[in-house]
């Protein structure tokens, strides 16, 4: 979040990255990238990069986990545009936004009979706050899990 514009809000530019493993059993992150235009967008808050392909490492072959990704404003839940179908490369995505509100999307792409799950960081664990059933996966309508 320290990087140009990524807390600039409407202003402010949103920067994508990959989560990758060399087989060594850690997990890195590739560095953040506009990859795409800055747009400004006053209604909408509307922002696109796209997160790499693939990643190159001197230190071995790079295969991605999952992509992430930044928004510039706050509060900024998970966009309809980042929970559609057609837009799940990787087995998980990673959005946060310009207060460091953490979000975690796993598509379950794999497997077309269960469901999405959406959730949310709090402290040092993930909250689950909805499912994207397998019928709404397509469209990446998020059903809230119910506070009981």
């Amino acid at each position: 979040m320290e990087m140009d514009g990524a807390r600039a809000k409407d202003f402010g530019q949103e920067y994508c990255g990959a989560i990758y493993t060399l087989r060594d059993g850690m997990h890195y992150a590739s560095f953040p990238s506009p990859q795409g235009r800055t747009t400004i967008v006053f209604e909408d808050k509307r922002k696109s990069c796209h997160a790499p392909r693939y990643v190159n490492d001197s230190r071995g072959y790079a295969s991605i986990l999952a992509d992430y990704h930044s928004h510039p404003w706050f509060p900024s839940p998970m966009s309809p545009e980042d929970r559609l179908a057609k837009n799940q490369r990787w087995v998980i995505r990673i959005q946060f936004d310009a207060e460091c509100r953490v979000m975690k999307l796993i598509p379950h792409m794999d497997d077309p009979g269960r469901p999405g799950e959406v959730y949310v960081r709090q402290g040092k664990t993930w909250k689950l706050i909805g499912f994207i059933t397998p019928d709404d996966k397509p469209f990446g309508y998020i059903t809230p899990v119910d506070e009981a």
